[in-house]
């Protein structure tokens, strides 16, 4: 198979998602290559289609071991015809769970053939300057590494005339998925007074929960905890209260300090 074309989608609040995926676009080396930012609602209304001339790379995040449960309505819409997949997932250093068999099924349901696999590790969304969780990744070791994933990838699709010719990719995990996918209803971003109410955090909020006029309102049942608007203020304005959220930076880093390297699966 020569495939000539990519279609890159992803959700990622604060960039780290899209820069493992473009890594592996790189490797794989496209003629022709579509990004499909689905990390704003609005991106999220409209449906995926692809067809089997082209490759297919999905990224998301890992939210506690899951696929983001906020992605289910347009994971459920992707309208794929025997469509080779690259399915990828980023987590914070912890560990990923079931969330990378659980995209690939979800994937496969909707008329896609995943043909390779993979776990990176990304800064995890609670890491802040002084209290940090994989601080800085993907760093360039991980992206010459999805680089080379990318590279081996073409090759491996390369080797066959048709998809029907690869057995079913194997990744790990198992039934039920379990883990947590309810959304954490928490205050816990704070606002100090050098905010001047941009409303860059609002833009950059994945599910407008951060009123653009008055940024210290937050409709918490909404918040996914990304703290993407902590990470695109420029003023330093939002940090994270003590309490829940607080408490759980503390575990990652006393739990998780040790960096984990990226899996890949052919």
């Amino acid at each position: 198979m020569n495939l000539s074309s990519t279609k890159l989608a992803f959700f990622s609040p604060t960039g780290t998602t899209r820069a493992v995926v473009q890594g592996i676009a790189r490797g794989f080396e496209p003629q022709a290559e579509e990004l499909v930012d689905i990390t704003s609602q609005n991106a999220r209304q409209k449906p995926l289609r692809t067809s089997h001339s082209e490759l297919l790379i999905v990224g998301v995040p890992v939210y506690m071991g899951r696929v983001p449960a906020l992605l289910s309505d347009w994971m459920q819409a992707i309208e794929a015809h025997q469509t080779p997949t690259v399915c990828v997932v980023i987590y914070g250093n912890r560990a990923y769970e079931n969330a990378l068999l659980e995209l690939k099924d979800l994937l496969t349901s909707r008329g896609c053939v995943p043909v390779a696999g993979a776990a990176y590790i990304g800064e995890h969304s609670f890491s802040v300057h002084g209290i940090s969780v994989a601080l800085g990744r993907p760093d360039d070791h991980d992206l010459a590494h999805a680089r080379a994933f990318g590279m081996k990838i073409r090759e491996k699709l390369r080797s066959i005339s048709t998809i029907s010719q690869l057995p079913e990719l194997q990744v790990p995990g198992s039934l039920p998925y379990g883990g947590i996918t309810e959304l954490w209803d928490v205050d816990f971003i704070a606002v100090n007074d050098r905010c001047s109410h941009c409303g860059d955090c609002a833009e950059a909020c994945p599910v407008g929960a951060i009123d653009p006029q008055d940024s210290t309102l937050i409709d918490n049942q909404r918040c996914v905890t990304c703290c993407a608007c902590v990470k695109s203020c420029a003023r330093g304005a939002r940090s994270i209260k003590p309490g829940p959220v607080r408490e759980a930076q503390k575990r990652l880093v006393t739990l998780y300090n040790e960096p984990k390297q990226p899996e890949c699966f052919l």
